[in-house]
């Protein structure tokens, strides 16, 4: 099993951020928030974020900044939801093709929330699999001794 992440919400919009945090706290889930794209920066050092929920516009940027943020993160590459008002069909594949994970509209309803940690949290244990089965032979034959032992 995976490590346990963290989850953000990056949102310029106090009562969104508390709003979101509080229908993820519901369901059990803590939250970090962050107002700005450099709030986010910071918030990532050193954590274990696997999901953010952010703002289409932040004060001092967008989706992408956050996007491009989440991709130097040290420990692991954070899954980023978007939540939006209305999106036509070319910007939600705009912006999955810049690297979101979804899009979700707001206001935002906490079985959208809900179904987005289950969502990345799957992806996470398939990509743990995957990287698994895909080791070298090499590497799984002493791995395999030594559970065998």
């Amino acid at each position: 099993m995976t490590d346990p992440w963290e989850v953000v919400v990056a949102s310029s919009d106090l009562e969104k951020r508390l709003s979101v945090a509080a229908m993820l706290a519901q369901q059990g889930v803590d939250t970090i928030c962050a107002s700005t794209v450099d709030q986010f920066r910071e918030v990532l050092n050193g954590r274990n974020v696997g999901l953010v929920f952010c703002d289409r516009e932040l004060a001092d940027g967008d989706y992408h900044d956050v996007v491009e943020a989440a991709r130097c993160s040290v420990t692991k590459v954070p899954k980023v939801v978007v939540m939006s008002g209305l999106v036509k069909s070319a910007e939600y594949h705009q912006a999955k093709g810049s690297g979101v994970f979804d899009i979700i509209s707001t206001p935002c309803r906490p079985t959208d929330l809900e179904w987005m940690v289950i969502l990345a949290k799957r992806a996470e244990l398939i990509q743990a699999k995957q990287s698994e089965t895909s080791r070298p032979i090499s590497t799984l034959r002493p791995l395999a001794r030594a559970q065998a032992s």
